[in-house]
């Protein structure tokens, strides 16, 4: 099965969130073509989460998985560590009080 181009992921899920008006930014720009991408969500009150794309090896399905979560000065520590590991990572930072990210909704995945 083919994968899409990061970029293209990237920009349709910006898109997805600005018509839920949903505040993101890109906070690292990775490799167009085949950079991984993780979404730090940031509640506004001190506390955040990140998640990673996973692959089910038994189910071939692709699905976000939590990587961090906590005070958000933790989970930064975090994207940082993962950024240090994989110079082509993309990382998407979504503001939003009601914790919504989306990443749950059909075609994210």
């Amino acid at each position: 099965m083919s994968r899409l181009a990061a970029r293209f992921w990237v920009d349709a899920y910006l898109a997805r969130l600005r018509f839920s008006d949903i505040p993101a930014f890109v906070t690292a720009h990775g490799d167009d073509t085949a950079g991984a991408v993780l979404v730090k969500l940031n509640t506004l009150d001190g506390q955040a989460q990140a998640f990673h794309r996973s692959y089910d090896l038994m189910s071939g399905d692709r699905k976000w998985v939590l990587l961090a979560e906590g005070p958000e000065t933790d989970v930064d520590a975090s994207v940082r560590r993962q950024g240090e590991f994989d110079p082509d990572l993309w990382v998407i930072e979504v503001e939003d009080r009601q914790g919504r990210h989306l990443l749950d909704e059909p075609g994210l995945e």
